[in-house]
């Protein structure tokens, strides 16, 4: 992976009740005028708990030699949505490329309030608890990237965390990881000063 690929985070808000009409716009006229200015689509997701029905999540990648946030601003604001939270994003240790993900299931977006000295501990305590906490047994689950914010000049910001599970069962026992994935989340933990987390489903690519 290039490494001046960005990541955008945006939750939009649509004026429906439900998030077909929002996310069948973004699909259709938002995205296709942004991918020849080099803007793709990484994916794009439902709620299914602490997101609105008439919610989506989008996560778009583009080089930072073009202003990311601006070209899909400008389009979005077009669309008959608001923008709820945007967060401009450079990858760590995951995703290694910018290709779309498309497996289905379940999406945790979990972010963490953190110093940005320690973004890079942070990312390698996570890649260790990540050979055992992936292999376990008793539950489907693989973090799928995990960003830190664009610009970490400021003292503190956030990190994003996106796992995919193979459904809400397998997310629960997974809360209960292998020994040696628990004890690198537990310093992990001690490094952060919150979380927040969104469980969503993939909206399929058309």
């Amino acid at each position: 992976m290039s490494e001046t690929t960005t990541y955008c985070f945006s939750r939009l808000k649509g004026r429906e009740r439900n998030w077909q009409p929002l996310a069948e716009h973004v699909a259709s006229a938002t995205l296709p005028p942004l991918q020849a200015r080099g803007v793709g689509r990484w994916g794009a997701w439902c709620g299914l708990f602490g997101i609105g029905s008439n919610e989506i999540v989008l996560m778009t990648s583009a080089g930072r030699e073009l202003d990311h946030v601006t070209a899909l601003n400008a389009r979005l604001a077009e669309a008959p949505c608001a923008i709820v939270e945007q967060h401009l994003l450079a990858p760590t240790v995951r995703p290694t490329d910018a290709r779309p993900v498309t497996r289905p299931g379940l999406y945790v977006f979990r972010f963490f309030d953190v110093r940005n000295a320690d973004v890079g501990e942070i990312a390698k305590l996570s890649l260790e608890a990540w050979t055992t906490f992936e292999t376990a047994n008793a539950y489907r689950a693989e973090p799928q990237g995990l960003f830190s914010q664009a610009d970490r000049r400021a003292a503190r910001g956030v990190m994003l965390l996106c796992t995919w599970y193979d459904g809400l069962e397998s997310w629960q026992s997974s809360r209960a990881p292998p020994a040696e994935a628990a004890e690198n989340f537990r310093r992990r933990h001690q490094l952060t000063f919150g979380t927040i987390a969104y469980a969503t489903n993939l909206i399929p690519a058309p």
